[in-house]
């Protein structure tokens, strides 16, 4: 992935929107992409899933790699 608002992070945040956490995991980070999951599944429950779902969807779309150094 190439950074913020490179075609990664818009496709990841496209995965982001139909299932929380995927777009993390299409970026490679699986710890991420279970705790959006599971919080947005367990959260749906009182209804409030769709804070997570977003937070997941913006999370996707403006994640940096960590630089490498040179």
């Amino acid at each position: 992935m190439a950074g913020q608002g490179s075609a990664g992070n818009v496709i990841a945040a496209v995965c982001s929107f139909f299932v929380p956490g995927l777009g993390q995991l299409v970026q490679g980070r699986l710890g991420m992409a279970i705790l959006q999951f599971v919080l947005a599944v367990v959260l749906w429950i009182f209804l409030l899933g769709w804070a997570i779902h977003l937070w997941s969807i913006l999370d996707a779309a403006l994640w940096k790699p960590p630089a490498t150094p040179v």
